[in-house]
């Protein structure tokens, strides 16, 4: 895409409700659910750009709105009832919605893959009109899901760092996907912008609340830093669980390239998330002089020896596959344990 392809476009954060499915006790009993959220969603998509008109061709949906998130099920009973491929045939029916409404959709899902048995992944997706899957990028930093990270040796083996990271090239700028809490690392963000994203497609279920919430401000932050778009779709509640289903609600948001908020959402099943992108603003600015031009003064030479030289989280920490968040929460003490005994906490 070059400079001249910078359209103007309307993109919306799809605040709408999850479903879970964790009382089902097969996949027999958790498709039907699967099914009618790809329904249910689809509806509402398709109501939205009725709304908007034809400009809309952006909708971002929350985190893992087709299932909810595992709640004390096991790696091998979570990927049986709630994981699906990707690509694969739920994807692919609401990739047939993009194609009719003419429009990309952005959403998340924990998925398997086969050549990764015995593990899931979360992973963000991005799929437009021409039905492809444009962009598949699976969640690095998560306490309870596993990461590419814990296999990193291997990973690197099949897939490269333009793969971890991936940016989608599409008519609608240049497309990244971060996932619910991961907007609090910043590193991950700039991953991204260093592979060119222009707008990042955030799907989250955040605790709702007040506007300095660290989420809240992270989503500001990465947006400025990065002069990139953020388009952070929240969930109207995560229903069928233990948890009180309001837990998870509100906030969804539009963030502009200079931090300024476009767009908000209050609490519920809502539309109005919704502002319009302007890309040829956003590239003038990374283009201009001055010091608010911040991805053209960074000096990322100046860091990289720390990193090289730290390591907190280590690498292919679960090459066997883990089994139940009680490992994944004995691994993080071990961590804590060595970053105490080399004096980084006290």
């Amino acid at each position: 895409m070059n400079q001249g392809d910078a359209p103007s476009y309307r993109a919306v954060a799809l605040q709408t409700a999850c479903h879970a499915i964790n009382a089902c006790r097969s996949r027999a009993e958790s498709q039907p659910l699967i099914d009618g959220a790809i329904d249910r969603i689809a509806g509402q998509i398709k109501a939205t750009v009725g709304f908007f008109g034809p400009s809309t061709k952006l909708v971002v949906l929350p985190e893992y709105i087709l299932t909810g998130f595992p709640m004390g099920e096991s790696v091998a009973a979570w990927a049986e009832k709630a994981c699906i491929q990707i690509p694969g045939p739920e994807i692919a029916r609401i990739a047939a919605h993009a194609k009719a409404l003419g429009v990309w959709i952005a959403g998340n899902s924990y998925e398997v893959d086969p050549e990764w048995p015995g593990r899931y992944f979360q992973a963000c997706w991005l799929v437009g009109p021409d039905e492809r899957v444009a962009l598949k990028y699976r969640r690095l930093n998560s306490l309870f899901t596993p990461s590419p990270h814990d296999v990193w040796t291997d990973y690197l083996q099949r897939y490269t760092l333009r793969e971890v990271f991936p940016v989608a090239d599409t008519p609608l700028g240049r497309l990244a996907a971060i996932a619910s809490e991961e907007i609090l690392f910043p590193e991950l963000a700039r991953c991204l912008m260093m592979h060119g994203a222009e707008v990042f497609l955030h799907s989250t279920s955040d605790i709702g609340g007040h506007a300095r919430n660290p989420k809240e401000v992270a989503k500001l932050a990465r947006a400025y830093e990065n002069t990139a778009y953020v388009v952070s779709a929240n969930t109207a509640g995560v229903h069928d669980t233990p948890m009180p289903a309001l837990s998870a609600d509100g906030r969804s948001k539009i963030v502009d390239y200079s931090g300024v908020v476009l767009a908000e959402a209050d609490q519920g099943e809502t539309m109005v998330a919704s502002a319009m992108v302007d890309l040829g603003a956003l590239r003038r600015h990374r283009r201009q002089t001055g010091m608010s031009n911040l991805v053209a003064r960074q000096r990322f030479e100046l860091y990289a020896p720390m990193y090289a030289s730290h390591t907190f989280t280590p690498p292919d920490q679960a090459r066997e596959p883990i089994q139940n968040r009680a490992e994944l929460l004995k691994l993080q003490e071990q961590t804590i344990a060595r970053l105490v005994e080399l004096g980084v906490i006290l």
